[in-house]
């Protein structure tokens, strides 16, 4: 019997079945490598991304990288266009924990990638972690909160560089 080469991570067992992961994870890194290709990754391969996908997925441990929530992992490949035309703002508001793969670099080197939700995804957008970080910080200061930043946490550089802002459709 073979090994499965993308078996499904323990985190998501009894979360999601091995063939809709498996699904999900061919999906986004055909998405990624054709976004990447696009911006000039020329070596950007699906083999590669779906390793690194997966690898991200293994790690995450079903939670969002950067806001430790919960993923809802049943949500993965039910987005739907043409009810979110109709539905807009209410339908999207329902995939807000939705799994993502966001770029921990600018897609032009390596494949590598963190797991979040959808709308950490779309407030992170192409920022590094820590320009994401400050500008959290930011908005919760002007909403009146105080915020310190612990003495012994360090925010990761994800070494992002500026690039041009694409769309990103069907998560």
């Amino acid at each position: 019997m073979a090994t499965e080469k993308y078996p499904l991570p323990e985190c998501l067992a009894g979360r999601v079945t091995a063939m809709a992961y498996r699904k999900w994870l061919h999906r986004k890194a055909k998405a990624h490598v054709g976004r990447d290709r696009a911006r000039g990754n020329k070596s950007a391969s699906v083999s590669d991304y779906k390793s690194a996908i997966h690898q991200a997925v293994d790690l995450s441990g079903g939670v969002d990288a950067y806001t430790g929530e919960k993923l809802d992992w049943l949500l993965i490949s039910r987005y739907d266009n043409e009810t979110s035309k109709i539905q807009r703002r209410g339908y999207k508001h329902k995939f807000g924990l939705l799994p993502t793969v966001d770029h921990v670099g600018d897609g032009t080197g390596p494949a590598s990638f963190k797991i979040c939700a959808w709308r950490t995804n779309d407030a992170k957008n192409d920022l590094p972690l820590s320009e994401f970080v400050s500008l959290c910080q930011r908005v919760l200061e002007h909403q009146g909160f105080a915020v310190t930043m612990p003495t012994n946490r360090v925010v990761e550089s994800d070494a992002r560089q500026e690039r041009p802002r694409t769309p990103h459709h069907g998560r």
